[in-house]
This record gives structure tokens, C-alpha cells and sequence, in this order.
């Protein structure tokens, strides 16, 4: 079967639910063993061994041993088993290896209407165990959490209709429950409910006006157990989320959003979760830095320290990138361009390398005479100037003004050809002196 590229979203979400389905040029995740295509015929184990004394040799599986083609067997369809009597584990069980359980379906239908018999079991199972062990029990907590993800693939295969209501309806109910982690997770869901709707709307206005209200209902929820890998990764999500949303003339939802979280999830005792509160910070701090100053430090590749007071002056163009990383590389010949067209004028370039290797960077670097100063601190992403400013993803490019304050985080491209145009404007088909003119705002 061909991938449908129109197959809804929800797929996604069972996928990561662990429901494996085999399509062509799909990777396949760990489960039980591939079955074989529901078209193809297989012969039994002793009919595929060779057989040194057959004037055939190796069996042929498609023919019979007459060479007759074998009669082809048609595709029986899906078909969702009903759910067993057992206990909540054996339920548990029943439901799992059916999401992993790897098919085949024939068409884009059939494959639906698998999903919604899976999610049908689950929601079965989870409100059988329910009638029979309380929620805070190990089993009526996975049973809780299978019956709300089972309602929301089915609200995805539905968007609006009931099962959208059944999952919010669940999602409240476990958020006024008496049980924290459920009480975590109900509310997690409704905010995730909650942003879905607001930025479907496709009026930014809308959504910056909804982010305070979410950025407080998850502030609340990550306060409640800052441990809580969960709730960590959600406020990510909505704090990526709100960095899309740009209004001129407002400072970006996204500051606030991940300042807010921050200063929570640094309380946490989990490590990981202290590692994503400070690059929040750095990232709040990256955001807020168009008509701000940037603090830059580090060391040359020639082990001293650099000296900021070097770039008094001068446009300058901070470059976060690696030699491994291709968008990076690509971005070189215009950076090259713009600084042999500039250089003279005041222009320079300061690169900030995240290689871990001194070797792979000395390698790259024999072969390509770069003319600007780079720092290196050999700790990859963990560089301090990186984890300064929240670098998540490169090449970033960080265009700062004569005055020392920061114009444009995203100056990459043409934006940075136009960026520097304004700054360096030509008088009579020449560039004027760097000092007599104004900066400009990107």
C-alpha cells in the first residue's frame, strides 16, 4: 500500500502511541516479529529447506512442486478482536499487542477504521479496570492514561464531534480529580486543547491574546511537581509555539512564556529538566535581544581570550555554526560576500564554532581560508555563549549594530544582504564611511 499523504494527523499520535503499520517506505519501530503481506503465499518451514536429493533443489514458494502456480490466497481484512475477560494486567496486555502489532492495510478506510477499533479496546479495557481498581492504583493510572489517549486519537480521526467532546470532558474530569498525576495529565491535555484551538484560527491577534491565559495554566502545573518530565516537555512545546507569533509594536508572548517557566523548572531536582529551564532562560535572553547589547566571550582558536572591545564600532555579524552542520555551510559564500563587500566599510564577522572535534575544525578550516576570528570552546552545544543565549538549532546569525546593540536574530540569507544595505548605504555608486551613517532597524 502507497502512503496516503492526505491521511489525517492522528496517525501521528498513534504512532507514537505505538501503533506500527507497515506501509511502503515506512520505518519499522520494535514489536513483535514483521508479519508477512497478507498477498503473499508462504510455505511451511520443511517446504523451504533445500533438499540436496530433489532434482528441484531449492523450493520455489510461489509454485507447487509440479511447477503449478499456487492458487493466490485474497486479502482477508482487518478485523479488531473483541476485548478477552482477565484480570486489569492481562486487559493491559491485550490492548498493547494490539498497537504494536504490525498489518497491512489495503486502503486508506480500512486502515482508519482499524484505528478506531484499537482505540475503541482501549477505552473498553481502561473503563473495565476502572469499574474494578481505584484510579491512584498502578493499574488504574495506566488505565486512566489509556482510555484519555484512545479518546484522543479518535478526536483526531473526528475533530469536533463527540469523541472531541468525550476527550475534553475526561481531560476534566481527571484535572478535578484527587489524583495528582492524573489531576497533572488532565490538565495538561486541556491547555494542549486549549492552544490547538486557538492557533487554528489563524488570527495571531487571537493567539497572543490566548498565550497569557495557557502561559499561566501551565506555569500552575509545572509548580505543582517541577519534576515532571511531562509537563517540561509540554511547556517547550507551547513556548516554541509562541515563538511563531510575531504582532510589530509587542514584545514576543514567547519572552514572557519561557521566563515563566523557567524560573520553575530551574527548582527542579531532576537534571535534565534543570538543563531545559536554563535554556529556556538563554532562549528568553536570545529573543529579547533586538535593541540590546550582546556579551561576547570565549577564546580564539589561537588560545587566547577574545577581546570584545575589538568590534567598538563596527556592524557586527555573530555566527553560531559547526562544520558538520550542512544549512551552515551553505550560508558561508553569502557571509563571504557580504564581508568583501562590507569589510572595509566597518563590516565584521565573528563565528562561533559548536564542533566538539579541534581536529574535525582544523580539518575543515585547512581547506577553507575563513578571514573572520572564530571562538571555540570544544563543548558543542554545551558552549557558554550558546547556552547563553538558548542556541537550539543553526546556523544562527545575530546582526549587531555600530552602537553595540542588537538589530536582527534571524539576519540570514537575503534578510542579511538587506540588513546591511540600510546600514552600509552607497553614495554615488560607492559605499559612504562606516561613521556617518545612522543605524537602521531591520
Amino acid at each position: 500500500m502507497r502512503p496516503d499523504p492526505d491521511l489525517p494527523t492522528c496517525l501521528a499520535s498513534c504512532l507514537a502511541a505505538g501503533l506500527m503499520l507497515v506501509a511502503a517506505g515506512c520505518s519499522r519501530g520494535p514489536g513483535p516479529a514483521a508479519t508477512p503481506p497478507r498477498d503473499a503465499a508462504v510455505a511451511p518451514a520443511d517446504r523451504l529447506e533445500r533438499n540436496s536429493n530433489s532434482p528441484v533443489g531449492a523450493v520455489n514458494p510461489g509454485v507447487e512442486r509440479d511447477g503449478t502456480p499456487k492458487p493466490t490466497v485474497p486479502p482477508q481484512p482487518l478485523v479488531v478482536p473483541p476485548l478477552p475477560d482477565g484480570t486489569p494486567e492481562e486487559l493491559l496486555a491485550f490492548v498493547t499487542n494490539l498497537q504494536t502489532t504490525k498489518v497491512e492495510p489495503q486502503s486508506r478506510e480500512e486502515l482508519l477504521g482499524y484505528v478506531q477499533g484499537i482505540c475503541s479496546r482501549g477505552i473498553e479495557a481502561a473503563e473495565r479496570i476502572l469499574a474494578t481498581v481505584p484510579a491512584n492504583d498502578p493499574n488504574g493510572l495506566k488505565a486512566s492514561r489509556l482510555k484519555l489517549e484512545s479518546l484522543m486519537m479518535l478526536s483526531d480521526l473526528d475533530e469536533g464531534g463527540k469523541p472531541s467532546r468525550d476527550l475534553a470532558a475526561y481531560a476534566q474530569a481527571l484535572a478535578d480529580g484527587p489524583t495528582p498525576a492524573l489531576a497533572r495529565l488532565g490538565k495538561r491535555t486541556l491547555i494542549m486543547l486549549a492552544a490547538q484551538k486557538a492557533f487554528a484560527a489563524n488570527d495571531m491577534a487571537a493567539v497572543a491574546a490566548a498565550i497569557p491565559d495557557l502561559v499561566t495554566r501551565m506555569a500552575d502545573v509545572l509548580a505543582a511537581d517541577p519534576d515532571d518530565t511531562e509537563s517540561a516537555k509540554l511547556a517547550g512545546s507551547l513556548g516554541r509555539a509562541a515563538e511563531q507569533i510575531e504582532i510589530p509594536g509587542q514584545a514576543a508572548p514567547a519572552i514572557a512564556a519561557y521566563e515563566t517557566f523557567a524560573r520553575t523548572l530551574e527548582k527542579s531536582s531532576v537534571p535534565g529538566i534543570q538543563k531545559v529551564a536554563a535554556s529556556m532562560a538563554g532562549t528568553a535572553r536570545r529573543l529579547g535581544l533586538p535593541g540590546k547589547p550582546m556579551e561576547l566571550a570565549g577564546t580564539r582558536l589561537d588560545g587566547t581570550a577574545f577581546d570584545a572591545a575589538s568590534l567598538a564600532g563596527k556592524v557586527v555579524l555573530v555566527d553560531f555554526w559547526a562544520t558538520w552542520c550542512g544549512p551552515c555551510l551553505q550560508e558561508i559564500p553569502n557571509i563571504l560576500a557580504q564581508y568583501e563587500k562590507y569589510h572595509a566599510q566597518g563590516f565584521e564577522v565573528l563565528a562561533i564554532s559548536l564542533d566538539e572535534s579541534r581536529e574535525d575544525l582544523d580539518a575543515f578550516l585547512a581547506g577553507r581560508k575563513l578571514p573572520w576570528p572564530i571562538l571555540f570552546s570544544g563543548k558543542g552545544w554545551e558552549d557558554p555563549l550558546a547556552r547563553s543565549y538558548g542556541i537550539s538549532g543553526i546556523p544562527q546569525l545575530i546582526l549587531v549594530g555600530r552602537d553595540g546593540n542588537v538589530i536582527s536574530t534571524t539576519a540570514r540569507g537575503e534578510r542579511l544582504g538587506e540588513l546591511l544595505a540600510g546600514l552600509f548605504p552607497a553614495d554615488d555608486g560607492a559605499a559612504a564611511p562606516a561613521a556617518t551613517q545612522p543605524d537602521a532597524a531591520p
